[in-house]
């Protein structure tokens, strides 16, 4: 798997590795590595999907600016995954229409 070692935000990534929770499947991270990352590598792209026209959203900007990112995690709304670190047991949820 290809994983980004040194984050532009977060800094230079752990290689230990953390269990997280996304829709009710655990996968593997790399400690303080964003959640998009820890997704992505586990070959999940979509995020969340659009309040208006249930469309699938996903990373965009990666860097905080544009929201497309948010899921739920440990209970709270509207997180951006794409600068938010993996922590061991999160429990990360998406947002919105699911099929």
């Amino acid at each position: 798997m290809m994983r980004i070692t040194d984050h532009p935000v977060l800094g230079p990534l752990e290689n230990k590795e953390v269990t997280i929770q996304f829709n009710g499947v655990d996968y593997i991270g790399l400690e303080n590595e964003s959640i998009a990352a820890t997704l992505l590598a586990n070959g999940i792209r979509t995020l969340r999907y659009s309040e208006k026209e249930r469309k699938p959203r996903g990373i965009y900007c990666g860097i905080g600016h544009c929201y497309e990112c948010r899921v739920t995690v440990n209970g709270e709304r509207s997180v951006r995954a794409c600068i938010t670190p993996v922590k061991d047991q999160m429990i990360v949820e998406s947002q919105g229409f699911q099929s």
